[in-house]
């Protein structure tokens, strides 16, 4: 459906460096990256909005590389909205049809279908400046999918939903894209959206894509150290990994033994989740499981969820809930067991 082929792009002191992306025909990519990551600018240069310096951009096997927007067939909901604070929502959503010299009854048909998708109903009259960020959100989607494009982008589509209605709008997203059918890019900077509405999800960071893959293959097994840290994955260590006579792999650092589930040997790094890692005052010995004693270092409190750092070493994070900590009656100094999956542990290659 859309490929993008060693694209490289300069906006000021910023560059794209040779990225390469595949969108399937029909599904929900996610775009995640920091502020400033570059993710912009590569939906830019997608649409035809940012001039290329090389590469290429193929919609629906076509080369659209020196195509206007117009011409890509690409439905753009921009982060600012950008709508005519003058004109009624009715007259905003039409407004792309309109440049597309469409009979009028076909654009009204098409505003029609768009705002009893999106249950836009109560707003048709109301005039741009008066909405919330939410609705001039749904707004901007309703116009960009009322020209029926191939590719649909959305930059930033919640971010300005608060956090109480914001599961609500995810919902909203995947029923209406469960019903279109219509092949999406969507650009965030939040793990939570990305886990929650993405096929797939493409990192990118300081202009490069570092990984694309499932939600689950990007947060449990990053392939590089620069990434797990970003999706704050927290213990990241860089170790050896020895085989064993009895056919076990074991991952050494600071003296401290792993057993991991891997074809690799030597030099390596590992991740392990916080959230993967079970507190316990006595030990669990089980097959398939790591188990090891440390002493608590720090508990951080963050509200419903507390951060506790554990000396092995190396020195580990965990996470665990209010009522767990206080069950357990941690402080610092405490003596405690960490005990995780031998599977939750992700090993890969040192960065090049």
């Amino acid at each position: 459906m859309l490929e993008v082929k060693n694209l490289c792009v300069q906006v000021g002191k910023f560059f794209l460096k040779n990225v390469s992306l595949e969108v399937r025909d029909g599904e929900y990519f996610v775009l995640l990256g920091p502020t400033g990551s570059g993710k912009s600018v590569l939906l830019e240069s997608i649409a035809g909005l940012t001039s290329v310096t090389s590469g290429e951009v193929w919609i629906n096997g076509k080369d659209v590389t020196d195509l206007n927007l117009e011409k890509r067939k690409i439905g753009f909901a921009f982060q600012d909205y950008a709508l005519y604070r003058h004109l009624s929502v009715r007259d905003n959503i039409s407004f792309g049809l309109m440049w597309k010299n469409q009979k009028q009854k076909d654009i009204d048909k098409a505003v029609d279908k768009a705002v009893e998708l999106l249950h836009l109903e109560n707003l048709l009259d109301k005039r741009a400046w008066t909405l919330s960020g939410g609705e001039s959100q749904k707004i901007a989607l309703a116009r960009a999918i009322a020209i029926k494009p191939d590719l649909l982008i959305l930059d930033e589509p919640l971010s300005a939903v608060d956090a109480e209605t914001k599961e609500d709008y995810e919902r909203e997203l995947r029923e209406l894209h469960n019903h279109l059918e219509l092949t999406t890019i969507h650009v965030t900077h939040s793990f939570e959206e990305a886990v929650a509405l993405g096929d797939r999800i493409a990192v990118i960071i300081d202009g490069e894509i570092l990984q694309v893959g499932t939600p689950e293959e990007i947060f449990l097994y990053p392939q590089s150290e620069q990434l797990a840290r970003f999706l704050m994955t927290r213990n990241v260590f860089s170790g050896e990994i020895t085989p064993e006579s009895n056919g076990n792999k074991v991952f050494t650092i600071d003296g401290t033994r792993i057993f991991v589930n891997t074809e690799l040997e030597g030099k390596t790094h590992v991740s392990i989740r916080p959230e993967n890692i079970l507190l316990s005052r006595e030990p669990i010995d089980s097959p398939g499981n790591n188990c090891i004693e440390g002493t608590v270092t720090r508990i951080i409190d963050r509200g419903t969820i507390t951060h506790i750092k554990v000396n092995i070493p190396p020195e580990f994070t965990c996470l665990a809930l209010r009522r767990t900590l206080k069950e357990l009656d941690l402080s610092e100094n405490d003596r405690i067991f960490l005990t995780f999956d031998i599977s939750d542990v992700n090993v890969f290659r040192q960065d090049q």
